[in-house]
This record gives structure tokens, C-alpha cells and sequence, in this order.
């Protein structure tokens, strides 16, 4: 027969008084000597800040870079042009070249580019090599991939942009680089456009296009001029193109027009005292075997540095996967922490490479607290002393997260290795787990009881 309620209420009195401390809660508290609990405020989370830490770093593979600096092979100097005098004939018809609009000067292979900072010490101090010289000014010359090698920072495509357009580049590359953009850029040299100047002049030369666009007198003065005494028989020849154009000198010397002709890089000009069309042929067929030369060396060693970028590039690719399988087998040295308690997750940590981590990351890392059993009135960040001499105590940092905002302070305390995170119950979380491990005594005693 089955006994009355009041019994079993009697039996689980009993069971209740018979079972001492059911449910053993842990609990962060001063009782003990060594251990200290500090409140996290803004001021406290100073002083935990001070204790020092230099987080790991990543190996120097992940910084660097498959490019390099150099440059590519040239072609030589120009070949002299062939000459061979012909009677001159009664006439040369005039042909002017359609006139050019260059617009603004953009940047190409073979120009340095000078870029200086501030004077301020400050500026040279964070940009180290990166444009540091005595005075403070440092030239780089465009590849003919159009990039700038800038120590620290990499390569920088500056081909084929105007000034402007390079400095928002550039400005970019440092502000992603974190690295002050304070600074000024020009163009040292101009060697990528320019104007060839050859025949019966007192120097052959080659003449720059610069920001200033180039006429066909000051590329005549650059070559010391026309040197003939014959001025009613010569001859100005331009090549453009594919095209060969020319301006008798006599009618050049009488129209400042003709003159003022604007020229734009890749022309060549060839003064003709003997109007040998075939021998300024020649001239222009020897520019553009030559420039032939030049476009195939620079392409072969062009492939060359392609090639060798992708070696290194693998070789950078290798190393950096060989340390990730390492990571994932768990044997490079890192730091952690360890976080328990009501917990959705409770483990280890790694902190991360190069940087500080925080009590938030630490609590959102492990994927948060419960919201249903933790107490978020209830978090301790739990540091060993780093001072052997006071003998193993404990600083429990206790953080109140009752009110979220509080978690800002979490956001600002910093993690050091093998800390602590420790996140207590709720009260009825604790009550739970009691009434759930007597409740099956009272089952068993009850069952026991009625059976008797």
C-alpha cells in the first residue's frame, strides 16, 4: 500500500538532512588570503595594464614581399646616322604635322619620381627607410612594370597617371600602410618621353618632354642648333608615328608658328642639308631599330623578373602555409588564456599575433556567456602575481556587467597569458542544480518508502 503525502514529505526532509551540502557552487572570495578581488574601473584597468606583455609576432614571411626593387637592362646608346649627300633639288614642298594635344604629362618607365616629407623629426621617425635621406628627399625610378619600389611599403603603380593622380595614389598606399602621408612629389627626371635630334645639328641629342610641353625650337637648341651655313637648302624632317613630315628651314626662320610646332615623345627630328630623303629614312629606320632592340630586352628581362617574382612569391606562399599547418597541430609557442564558468564554450584562448587582446574579446571569442545561467554581475578576470616573492596570490578582477555599458571597460582591459576568465551562476541557476540532484534521491527514497 502506498504511504500519504505527508510521509514522503517527511522522507525527503530526511534525505535533504542526511545529504549535507548537495551542491558545491564555485565561487570567486576574499576568505582566502591569496586571493585579492579588484573592482574593473576605469582607473583599475590602467593599473592592470601595466603589467608588461609583447604579444608574439608573426614569422617575417607574412611581411614580405614578392617584388623587388632594380632595374631592367637598357639597349645602349644611339647609333650614329648614316649620311649620304645628293644634289639638292629646286623645291621642298612643306609639311607640317597635325598639331598634338598632349595634355598632362603622365608618368612613365624610366622617370624618377622625388618624394619628400616634412622636416619635422616625427614624420622621418615613422616613415624610417621609406623616405628618410640627409635631406630628406628620395628619388625612385618607375619600373617598366610603371611601379615604384618604396622600402617597407612595396610597389606602388605609378605609370601612365598625371602628378595629381600619383599623389592620391601614393597617399593611399601610406594611410593603408599606417604610415603618416605627409609629403611632397615630383618629377626628378624625365626619361620616359622624349624627343630624338640628329643630322645637321652641332650636337646630336635627345630632349626631354617634361611638364612643359616641347617645341621644335627649344628641341633645336637643345642640340646647339642648326649647324649648316646653307640655311636656303636644309631641311627640317620630323617622324611621328609612321609618318615624315618637313619644314624648309628657310620658311622655319620666317614663321614663328612653324617654330612654336609642338612636339610630343617619340618624335625625331633630322635636319637634311642635302635633301636626301633616303638618307633621313635611314636616320629614322635606325631609331626604330633600335627602339626594336630596346622594347625586346626589356621584355626578356621583363619575363625574368616575372619568373623570378613567382619563385619567390611560391617560396613565400610555402613558408607561410607550412607555419598555418603548424598552427592547427598546436605546436608554435602562443600565449593563451582559459575561460570557464557559465559559458557557452569553456577552453582556451590563443591571444593574437601583434596585438593586445581585451576582456571583451576573450568573452565574445569563447563565443559569450550564457544569458540564461550566468551571472553577469559575476565576472573576474583571475591574474597570477608576476612576483615570485608574494608566493603565489591572486588578483580577481571583477568586472560587473549587470549594465552593458560596463563592458566598455572590458574593451580597454587587456589580456595578459594564462589569465583567467571566470563567469559565476546565477542564484537560481544554483538552485536548479541542487533541486535536480535530489530530486532523484526523493524518487528513490519515496519508491523505497512505499514499497516497505
Amino acid at each position: 500500500m502506498i504511504r500519504p503525502l505527508r510521509t514522503l514529505t517527511v522522507l525527503a526532509v530526511t534525505a535533504l538532512s542526511g545529504c549535507g551540502a548537495v551542491y558545491i557552487a564555485p565561487k570567486v572570495s576574499e576568505s582566502d588570503a591569496n586571493v585579492r578581488v579588484i573592482s574593473i574601473t576605469a582607473d583599475t584597468v590602467a593599473a592592470a595594464n601595466t603589467q608588461s606583455y609583447a604579444p608574439k609576432t608573426l614569422p617575417s614571411v607574412f611581411f614580405a614581399s614578392a617584388g623587388g626593387g632594380g632595374s631592367l637592362r637598357g639597349a645602349g646608346a644611339l647609333p650614329e646616322p648614316t649620311l649620304d649627300t645628293r644634289p639638292n633639288p629646286e623645291s621642298i614642298a612643306l609639311s607640317v604635322p597635325p598639331a598634338a594635344d598632349p595634355g598632362p604629362y603622365r608618368i612613365g618607365t624610366g622617370d624618377v619620381v622625388l618624394i619628400a616629407t616634412r622636416s619635422r623629426g616625427s614624420t622621418v621617425e615613422e616613415l624610417t627607410g621609406l623616405l628618410a635621406a640627409q635631406n630628406r628627399r628620395q628619388g625612385y625610378t618607375v619600373q617598366d612594370d610603371g611601379a615604384i619600389a618604396i622600402p617597407e611599403v612595396g610597389r606602388v603603380i605609378l605609370g601612365g597617371q598625371t602628378l595629381e593622380e600619383a599623389e592620391a595614389r601614393v597617399f593611399q598606399t601610406l594611410v593603408e600602410n599606417g604610415i603618416d602621408p605627409s609629403f611632397s612629389i615630383e618629377i626628378a627626371e624625365f626619361n620616359s618621353a622624349r624627343v630624338a635630334i640628329g643630322g645637321a645639328v652641332a650636337k646630336p641629342a635627345v630632349a626631354p618632354v617634361t611638364l612643359t610641353p616641347l617645341r621644335l625650337d627649344e628641341a633645336l637648341a637643345a642640340a646647339g642648333g642648326v649647324a649648316t651655313k646653307d640655311l636656303d637648302f636644309a631641311t627640317i624632317r620630323i617622324y611621328r608615328d609612321g609618318q615624315l613630315y618637313q619644314i624648309p628651314l628657310s620658311t622655319y626662320l620666317e614663321r614663328p608658328d612653324l617654330q612654336r610646332t609642338l612636339l610630343i615623345g617619340g618624335d625625331s627630328i633630322f635636319v637634311d642639308t642635302s635633301y636626301d630623303l633616303d638618307q633621313a629614312q635611314s636616320y629614322f629606320q635606325e631609331q626604330i631599330t633600335l627602339t626594336t632592340i630596346r622594347n625586346a630586352s626589356r621584355q626578356q628581362a621583363l619575363n625574368e623578373l616575372q619568373t623570378a617574382v613567382s619563385l619567390r612569391r611560391a617560396e613565400l606562399s610555402e613558408q607561410r602555409s607550412n607555419f598555418s599547418a603548424q598552427l592547427e597541430l598546436d605546436s608554435v609557442d602562443r600565449d593563451f588564456v582559459y575561460i570557464t564558468g557559465e559559458v557557452l564554450k569553456p577552453g582556451r584562448i590563443a591571444l593574437p599575433f601583434g596585438r593586445q587582446a581585451s576582456l571583451t574579446d576573450t568573452l565574445l571569442g569563447g563565443s559569450g556567456y550564457s544569458v540564461e545561467k550566468a551571472n553577469p554581475s559575476q565576472i573576474y578576470v583571475l591574474r597570477d602575481s608576476p612576483d615570485p616573492r608574494d608566493g603565489g596570490k591572486v588578483t580577481a578582477w571583477h568586472l560587473n556587467a549587470k549594465n552593458p555599458a560596463n563592458l566598455i571597460l572590458a574593451t580597454k582591459f587587456q589580456m595578459r597569458p594564462n589569465d583567467i576568465v571566470f563567469v559565476e551562476e546565477q542564484p537560481i541557476t544554483k538552485w536548479n542544480r541542487t533541486i535536480q540532484q535530489i530530486i532523484p534521491t526523493l524518487i528513490t527514497t519515496s519508491i523505497a518508502a512505499a514499497t516497505n
